[in-house]
Formats: C-alpha cells, structure tokens, sequence
C-alpha cells in the first residue's frame, strides 16, 4: 500500500478547500516547498499538502 492511501481519511476525491492567510513570502516559501516535494517524491499535490496539515495537527495535539 502507497503512504498516500495509507493515510487517507476519507475517501478518494473528497476534499475541501482551506484557506489560510499569510504573507506574500510564506505563500511563495510554501508553494516552492510543495513544488519540490512533489517532484522529489513523485507524490500529488492533494497527498503533500494533507501531509502538511497531518504534521501541524500532530504537532499540536489537535
């Protein structure tokens, strides 16, 4: 089983948006970082960013 399927919790192509609001760099930081661990990891889009909220929930306790 793929990480990205090994982590879904709910079913495939059932998303929301989330809107977050922050300055200009942190936006850009943000989009390079995704850019890069997409073609690094050959993962989509929808999978490293539920990593990203994945990690600040656990990080948080939430």
């Amino acid at each position: 089983m793929n990480r990205e399927r090994e982590h879904r919790t709910e079913p495939a192509g059932e998303v929301v948006d989330l809107v977050l609001k922050v300055p200009p760099d942190m936006y850009r930081a943000f989009q390079r970082c995704v850019w890069i661990l997409i073609n690094d990891s050959g993962r989509d889009q929808l999978s490293v960013m539920e990593e990203v909220i994945r990690d600040f929930l656990v990080k948080h306790g939430c």
